[in-house]
């Protein structure tokens, strides 16, 4: 294979004399869990900047319906969430992080209820259920299965009050500004202000995940992966990207988008079942449908190729009517429209891309490789879900890291006594910005592409032609400069594909979410590491 096409390190050409200035002392990026939460703690003592390439509430974490894993159900503990954490994630989490994070979990989720944050109950008590992976039922939930939209609007009412913090929706972060390995803001467009600078003491990436690189995914459009691409390009490390999580259970209707039906689901009693109406999971694993998600995915794929069929069903005729309506309405309402009744009907599922396990490397701080840069959330990798993601571990995460990283970047500050310093850039390129390409084909093509060779069963020579494949797209798609976020998100998702398909093809294992034909074991001697990737002249 030829060497690989290294991406330009900005996107557009800059000229720091024609384009608008704005300043903030801590700007973040994305308006998840993570972002709105470190926010919260960074205006405390600062001036914030969020932006946001939607609208406030467009993003992974108004689209979470299972809930909250967090140790508070009587008998729950701190140790025993940790170990689920720990097995789930098959030798590679960091110890200290996930007892960083589930410790702190309670007291987080706890701040969230004082917020205004209306988890479901019953009797004045939360309601716990549990998912696949857990030993003891400590997921929290708000309206039956809209619990991230729950908690995002929690965290909206209270940014949105806040007078030090200040909102740019539909601003979509090009790249961040950086100079001698430290990152002064972000080159950001708005579609009627146009290009801006936007100058920061620190900041703050929580842009969320990339499941929009795959064809089937229950990821929201804006999940295009611009947050780790723009790091990868500033010189940022980047660690195992070969890990993506498989959401097991994706409503499936041919040409209807891939609606999440919640784990929970599975949680309180739904049955697999294949194309002959026979349970399958006893067979794969003594949990049964309460396996981990990776085993879940997998076992469903094989069922689908063993009878050759595109789906399995979800049964779950067993469960009262009543139960199944109040606990499942978003679920009931969106099969409803397809004509089916949950309470008497099969709903047919396949597994879907749903989680960027790997990220953004991060240390306990939650700063980057980058100077000045911190990464929160679905974007860093924080070693929380090492080699696969625990259910509901994400919205915790989210919560925990995003409080932290706003504290650490007002300490930062506090102990710099760091002030703005703008400077002149200047960054012509030579690319051309003639395009006669089809853009919206490329990136079918390459959805439909990562799907087939860098989906749920991967082996060495469908990742090569997958390489190959992109490094073709990139040679006449990267050297283009574009004018608007179609284009650079194109270009992101291609530099993110390349990164994932080549650390899939490195880690010549099976381990978690990471699941190869070729090599199908665990190898605790040679990959019980992680696989780190940087820009190779960042």
């Amino acid at each position: 294979m030829k060497k690989h096409t290294e991406p330009k390190r900005y996107l557009i050409s800059i000229d720091s004399h024609t384009f608008p200035h704005v300043f903030t002392d801590i700007l973040i990026i994305g308006s998840g869990v993570a972002g709105l939460n470190a926010a919260m703690q960074a205006a405390r003592h600062n001036s914030v900047l969020i932006i946001t390439k939607d609208k406030i509430d467009e993003n992974n974490t108004a689209y979470a319906q299972g809930g909250i894993a967090v140790a508070l159900a009587d008998r729950d503990s701190i140790t025993k969430h940790v170990k689920d954490t720990l097995d789930a994630g098959q030798g590679l989490c960091d110890t200290a992080m996930v007892k960083t994070i589930v410790s702190e979990g309670p007291k987080r989720v706890k701040e969230l209820i004082e917020y205004g944050a209306a988890f479901d109950k019953e009797d004045d008590h939360l309601i716990f259920t549990q998912e696949g992976g857990h030993h003891f039922p400590r997921i929290i939930r708000a309206k039956g299965d809209s619990t991230g939209k729950e908690v995002e609007f929690t965290l909206i009412r209270r940014v949105q009050v806040n007078e030090n913090i200040k909102i740019f929706e539909h601003t979509f972060a090009i790249d961040l500004i950086t100079k001698d390995g430290v990152c002064h803001g972000v080159i950001a467009w708005h579609g009627t202000k146009g290009t801006m600078l936007i100058w920061a003491k620190q900041t703050i990436l929580a842009t969320g995940g990339c499941g929009q690189i795959y064809r089937e995914t229950t990821n929201p459009e804006v999940a295009t992966g611009d947050g780790l691409a723009m790091a990868y390009r500033a010189g940022a490390a980047i660690q195992d990207m070969e890990f993506v999580q498989f959401h097991p259970t994706t409503l499936y209707i041919a040409g209807a988008v891939r609606f999440l039906i919640s784990e929970t689901v599975r949680g309180e009693g739904g049955i697999l079942r294949n194309k002959k109406g026979d349970r399958f999971m006893p067979n794969y694993h003594p949990r049964a449908e309460l396996a981990p998600r990776d085993v879940v995915s997998q076992s469903i794929l094989k069922e689908m190729q063993k009878t050759d069929h595109t789906h399995v069903y979800l049964d779950v005729r067993h469960i009262p009517k009543e139960k199944l309506y109040n606990r499942f309405p978003k679920i009931n309402e969106i099969c409803a429209s397809f004509g089916i009744d949950i309470a008497k009907d099969l709903i047919p599922v396949r597994p879907s891309a749903h989680y960027m396990i790997g990220g953004i490397k991060v240390n306990r701080f939650f700063k980057t490789t980058v100077k000045q840069l911190y990464a929160c959330g679905e974007v860093a990798c924080t070693g929380m879900h090492g080699a696969n993601r625990l259910g509901s571990n994400s919205l915790l995460e989210g919560l925990v890291t995003g409080h932290r990283a706003g504290i650490h970047a007002c300490m930062s500050i506090k102990k710099t006594k760091h002030e703005l310093s703008p400077y002149n850039i200047l960054e012509p390129l030579s690319s051309s910005k003639k395009s006669w390409l089809d853009l919206e084909d490329i990136g079918d093509s390459l959805k439909s592409l990562m799907w087939r060779d860098v989906g749920i069963e991967r082996d060495e020579r469908h990742l090569l032609e997958a390489e190959e494949m992109i490094e073709m797209w990139c040679s006449y798609v990267m050297d283009k400069e574009f004018s608007s976020p179609t284009g650079w998100q194109l270009q992101n998702m291609l530099l993110i594909s390349r990164l994932i398909a080549v650390s899939a093809r490195k880690r010549r294992e099976s381990r978690g979410a990471h699941h190869r034909t070729d090599y199908p074991r665990p190898d605790d001697t040679h990959w019980k590491k992680h696989i780190v990737i940087r820009k190779s002249n960042g």
